[in-house]
């Protein structure tokens, strides 16, 4: 009975394992499949520079977006669906563009400059993840999705720390995408425009909101059992 208990309070868990199980699967067969692709490049990118030690804030991404799922997922189920809402739309799209049209940048430095850990964190990060698929930058755009969340939710109204921090953490991991050379600034300025439309279906227009409301009242609607 407990063990039931459980599984109804967290079952909103599902859909969150199953979209995970779906977009590792997808992406994980573009990364080993893509041969050919267009090449991304805008002349901004010849000015960025390659700094090293923003991989720092590229890898604490896993960490923010999986910790900000996590505190909604357990403290407020509307701003978790809202969040998740949010960054599935954006990854989806982001699969269906690199399945339609493979995309890839010859932006990485052919020779590391020199031998430190934050160097062999980017080499390691290199060997792991080929310079294919990254139009729009999903680490651009769910870090924007994370921090709207984390600013939109009344969890945080009285905690500007926390909001500063992850503006801070947010901005970091967008400037990291560029700096260790992940991604055209092609790639960060679409996920920008992406999750600038997404903000507006999802926070400001409700979507889910209204999505609720019409299931409510369409059951509300039903007739019930006629008694005969």
């Amino acid at each position: 009975m407990r063990m039931s208990k459980i599984f109804h309070k967290y079952k909103h868990i599902i859909p969150l394992i199953i979209y995970f199980i779906i977009y590792i699967t997808w992406f994980g067969h573009l990364e080993h499949t893509v041969k050919h692709y267009r090449i991304i490049h805008v002349a901004l990118d010849d000015y960025i520079p390659f700094c090293e030690a923003f991989v720092i804030p590229y890898l604490l991404w896993f960490f923010y977006v999986a910790a900000t799922i996590a505190f909604f997922f357990f403290k407020d189920k509307d701003d978790y669906y809202k969040s998740c809402i949010f960054l599935f739309t954006g990854m989806t799209i982001f699969l269906l563009i690199s399945t339609i049209w493979p995309n890839g940048h010859r932006l990485r430095p052919y020779i590391i400059p020199q031998e430190n850990i934050f160097t062999q964190l980017i080499a390691s990060l290199y060997k792991a993840d080929t310079p294919t698929n990254l139009w729009p930058s999903i680490h651009v755009y769910n870090s924007l999705g994370c921090h709207i969340a984390i600013t939109k939710s009344r969890h945080f109204r009285r905690h500007k720390w926390i909001r500063f921090a992850s503006l801070l953490l947010c901005a970091s991991i967008i400037m990291s995408t560029m700096l260790i050379k992940q991604h055209s600034a092609f790639d960060v300025i679409t996920a920008f425009i992406l999750a600038a439309i997404m903000y507006v279906l999802v926070y400001r227009f409700d979507i889910l909101w209204n999505l609720k409301h019409n299931i409510e009242h369409h059951n509300r609607r039903k007739p019930g059992p006629e008694i005969l």
